[in-house]
């Protein structure tokens, strides 16, 4: 079977973080792929990929940055909705992480622009819904309790 057929069959299982800098901002894109609202970055998980192998690599492929100290932090169902270009039936399985490189960004061909703000800023912004309720998430359960999830090896 294709895995053009597969991906039509099935959940496509990828990854996101919430990449934060030395000074506690958050880092975000805006893509056209969503509709020019700021997202996550991320991106699929091959076959035979770990999950934070997918998310290092995805971060890197499509910022240049290099991220560290990786934490789960949710997962969420993306089931056709119509804040995606394409009619997709997504797994986003969201992490938390740093990143020291926050002046050597180089974006890829997913977005146009990008932006470090404090996770109240954030909130101001138009945002895709997954990528608010991930920020909304850390924001409780991390922030609001003061407590570190564990960091995924």
């Amino acid at each position: 079977m294709s895995s053009q057929k597969l991906a039509s069959k099935y959940p496509e299982p990828t990854v996101g973080a919430l990449i934060l800098n030395p000074k506690q901002e958050i880092f975000l894109v805006k893509s056209h792929k969503w509709h020019n609202t700021y997202v996550m970055p991320g991106g699929h998980i091959e076959l035979g990929e770990k999950m934070t192998d997918a998310l290092k690599r995805e971060i890197k492929e499509e910022t240049g940055m290099k991220i560290s100290n990786i934490h789960f932090l949710s997962l969420h169902e993306f089931i056709f909705q119509k804040t995606y270009w394409k009619k997709k039936h997504l797994l986003f399985i969201n992490f938390y992480c740093t990143s020291q490189y926050t002046d050597k960004i180089t974006l890829n061909d997913e977005a146009e622009e990008y932006t470090w703000v404090s996770i109240a800023k954030a909130l101001k912004l138009d945002l895709e819904p997954s990528t608010r309720k991930a920020i909304l998430e850390y924001k409780s359960r991390v922030l609001n309790h003061a407590r570190q999830l564990p960091v995924i090896k």
